[in-house]
């Protein structure tokens, strides 16, 4: 079964790093990547920019709004992501345990709903 790992974190620290310690803070998501490669369980995954670079679309009373920034307003923001392969949920969340994120936010798990 598939999963999608939802990785929330406050990501000042990384956007107001200097590249070298951005690069040590990356480290132990290679290694984490690796490690899902080599069981076979990575099926994707992807950082995403700051929130302060999303757009929000919504539609209401047929009218389409457009904002710029995140929606919520809270410290933790989506990072990133991964899609991984899991026998079961608690495989799911012991791969969840082990995500960097996990130290210092929250990784949500959620069962992937087929739509094929």
């Amino acid at each position: 079964m598939q999963y999608m790992l939802l990785l929330h974190h406050d990501d000042t620290p990384f956007t107001s790093a200097s590249p070298e310690e951005q690069e040590k803070m990356s480290a132990p998501y290679m290694a984490y990547n690796e490690a899902l490669i080599k069981a076979g369980a990575m099926v994707s995954g992807e950082r995403l920019r700051p929130a302060s670079a999303a757009t929000v679309v919504r539609v209401r009373n047929d009218k389409t709004e457009v904002l710029d920034g995140p929606f919520s307003a809270t410290k933790e923001q989506l990072g990133g992501f991964y899609i991984i392969e899991a026998p079961d949920l608690d495989a799911a969340i012991a791969w969840a345990a082990r995500c960097p994120s996990a130290g210092f936010g929250t990784v949500e798990v959620r069962p992937i709903w087929p739509t094929r």
